[in-house]
């Protein structure tokens, strides 16, 4: 038995994933979706203290003494995932980087993902200064977060907000040899991207040397919720 733990991206919860857990599950596996700290069920602890560094915190203390982990991060929650790998990488078999940001040594979400910088700046000029709100919905085939339908995307507005400026901001740590020895996938949802967001070239060769591994899910970026049956089949193959 692997254990996956899900982590959802910037605006989301862990909610995000309820249609993946039902068909992860009956393979025998355990699955942990907590929402990161200011999100969910937790969007009360929401505030401007609250950055990349704690989102760190959650997901190793949902790791918990678990050594079996495939450690998947949507989005914004490659960084999270990444930091949080360095710090105990001898709990995690996998490292799944879904439609994510994947970033180098010290970088942070502007370095990774330029046109982060506009939400910074939007977050300076308006209300509090470092709250930043959900992406606005577009007309198709863009959508919210590539969620077309009306249904889904009422659904997925329920389970959004705005996030800390600060998760921006703080960089992520990857100085921790060992990290490199773990495995990884990346899962890229090639539907329509909005202007303005790009994907770095995944290298031909992993840091453990082994050749890369790229997949593709034809959709837009909340493929948890537009095509969770593909994207969990892609899930189990990862699984010993």
């Amino acid at each position: 038995m692997s254990t996956f733990l899900l982590v959802h991206g910037a605006w989301h919860s862990g909610r995000c994933w309820e249609r993946v857990v039902p068909l992860l599950e009956p393979a025998g596996h355990r699955v942990l979706t907590p929402s990161l700290t200011g999100y969910g069920d937790k969007a009360h602890l929401l505030g401007p203290d609250v950055g990349l560094d704690t989102h760190v915190d959650d997901v190793v203390t949902a790791i918990g003494d678990h050594t079996d982990v495939i450690l998947v991060g949507h989005s914004y929650a490659g960084l999270v995932i990444s930091s949080a790998a360095n710090r105990v990488p001898d709990r995690v078999e996998h490292l799944v980087y879904l439609d994510a940001m994947v970033p180098a040594d010290g970088e942070t979400a502007v370095d990774v993902q330029p046109v982060t910088q506009s939400l910074i700046d939007l977050a300076a000029r308006s209300g509090d200064g470092w709250r930043v709100p959900p992406l606005p919905q577009q007309p198709p085939p863009l959508g919210l977060f590539g969620v077309t339908d009306p249904a889904d995307i009422a659904w997925l507005r329920t389970m959004i907000s705005d996030g800390p400026v600060r998760c921006l901001q703080q960089p992520v740590r990857l100085d921790n040899p060992a990290v490199n020895a773990i495995p990884r996938t990346h899962i890229h949802c090639v539907g329509a991207t909005p202007d303005g967001i790009t994907r770095r070239p995944v290298p031909a060769v992993q840091p453990n040397g082994c050749p890369s591994q790229v997949w593709e899910l034809p959709t837009g970026h909340d493929c948890m919720i537009t095509m969770p049956t593909e994207l969990s089949g892609l899930l189990l193959k990862l699984a010993p």
